[in-house]
C-alpha cells in the first residue's frame, strides 16, 4: 500500500483532523480543481465502489459526491430513504456491517450524529459525514477552500456567521475557524448562541491557533472588521417554526447596511452561504413566505446575494473539489508523505 497518512480514516467531525491535515486537504482540493479545469485525469479511485446514504435530500452534496467519485474513476450508488431502514427494519450497526462488506466507502447525510458514528464503528471502511443535525464537515472544507482562493491565506482572517448560532453550520464554522487560526464571530440572539460545550471547544482550539472567538448579539460589534459574512437559512430542514424565527432573526439579515458596518474595503470582504437561500420569490416556498410575511428576503437580501461580494456559487462548486480531496485522500491510491 502506498504511504498515505489519511488512508482508511473517516470524516465525522471536522476536528477528526488536525489543522495541518485540514490545510493539506484544502490545498489538495485546489490542486484537484486545477486538474479538472485543465482536463487532466486523476483516477485515484479506480475499482472502488461508494455507497451514498441520504436520509435528507440534497442538491449540492449528492451532485458533489457523484461527480467527484466519477472523476476519480470510482462508482457510486445512491441509497435514499426508501432504500435504508435505520432503526425501523434494521439497526444502523447491522446496516453498517452489510454495506461495509460490499462497498469501499460510505457517505451519510441524515439527522443523527450517532448514526454516522455507528456506521464508522461497524462498517470497517471510511465514512464521510455529508451532514447531520450536529455537524457539516464536508461543507467546511469547501468553505475554507473558497476563503483561501479569495484571500490567498486563512490565518488572521475574520469570519462572521450571522443568524441561528446553534445550528450545524454555526457549530462547524466555529470549530473549524478556531482550529485554523481564523478569527470567528457568531452574531445571534442570546437564545440561539452556540452551546457552552461548543464555545469551550472553540476557545480551546483558539488558544492553540491564536484565533479570536467572539459570541455576541450585538450586530454592530460583531460584524466590524469581517472579511467573510456568512449566513444560513433561519429554519433548518425538519423544523417548522417560521413565525418565531423570522421575528427573532429580522435584525440579523445580511444586507448592504451590514456590509457597510464591517468597515472593510470592497476587496477585503465577501459574502458566503451554504445554500439554498431565501432571497427572492422565484420558488414556491419563496412566494408563500412573501405572501405571509411581506418579504421573500430572509437571511440575506437579494441585493447582497447578487452583488460583487457574493461568492456562494464558487463555494457551491468547491463542494465537489473538496469532497474529491477527502475521498481521494482517505480511499485513493495516493502517495502522501508522513507528517
Amino acid at each position: 500500500m502506498l504511504n498515505n497518512i489519511f488512508y482508511g480514516r473517516s470524516l465525522l467531525n471536522i476536528d477528526d483532523f488536525s489543522a495541518d491535515e485540514i490545510n493539506y486537504l484544502i490545498d489538495f482540493a485546489i490542486h484537484l480543481k486545477h486538474l479538472k479545469q485543465n482536463n487532466i485525469k486523476h483516477e485515484f479511485l479506480a475499482g472502488k465502489n461508494i455507497a451514498l446514504l441520504f436520509e435528507k435530500p440534497s442538491t449540492r452534496t449528492r451532485s458533489s459526491f457523484v461527480i467527484a467519485i466519477n472523476d476519480l474513476g470510482g462508482h457510486s450508488e445512491y441509497l435514499g430513504t426508501n432504500d435504508i431502514h435505520f432503526g425501523d427494519e434494521e439497526s444502523v450497526s447491522d446496516t453498517a456491517k452489510v454495506l461495509g462488506s460490499m462497498y469501499d466507502g460510505i457517505e451519510f447525510r441524515g439527522f443523527k450524529q450517532q448514526d454516522v458514528e455507528t456506521l464508522s464503528k461497524y462498517s470497517g471502511v471510511p465514512v464521510w459525514n455529508g451532514l447531520t443535525d450536529d455537524s457539516h464537515p464536508t461543507q467546511m472544507l469547501a468553505d475554507f477552500m473558497t476563503m483561501k482562493e479569495k484571500f490567498g491565506k486563512l490565518e488572521g482572517l475574520t469570519l462572521t456567521y450571522v443568524g441561528d448560532g446553534r445550528n450545524n453550520m454555526a457549530n462547524s464554522l466555529l470549530i473549524t475557524a478556531a482550529l485554523l487560526g481564523v478569527n470567528v464571530h457568531i452574531v445571534a440572539p442570546k437564545s440561539l448562541f452556540p452551546s457552552k460545550e461548543n464555545q469551550a471547544l472553540a476557545k480551546k482550539y483558539a488558544e492553540q491557533s491564536g484565533a479570536e472567538v467572539l459570541i455576541t448579539d450585538d450586530v454592530d460589534a460583531g460584524v466590524k472588521g469581517s472579511n467573510v459574512l456568512y449566513t444560513d437559512v433561519w429554519v433548518s430542514m425538519g423544523e417548522d417554526n417560521w413565525d418565531e424565527r423570522i421575528q427573532l432573526l429580522k435584525p440579523y439579515q445580511v444586507n448592504m447596511e451590514m456590509i457597510e458596518k464591517t468597515g472593510m474595503n470592497d476587496d477585503e470582504i465577501i459574502f458566503m452561504h451554504c445554500l439554498p437561500s431565501f432571497h427572492d420569490n422565484k420558488t414556491t416556498k419563496g412566494q408563500y413566505i412573501e405572501e405571509k410575511y411581506g418579504s421573500t428576503a430572509l437571511e440575506v437580501s437579494d441585493e447582497v446575494f447578487n452583488s460583487k461580494y457574493a461568492w456562494q456559487f464558487t463555494e457551491a462548486e468547491n463542494r465537489m473539489h473538496s469532497i474529491k480531496a477527502i475521498v481521494a485522500a482517505t480511499l485513493g491510491n495516493l502517495f502522501i508523505p508522513k507528517a
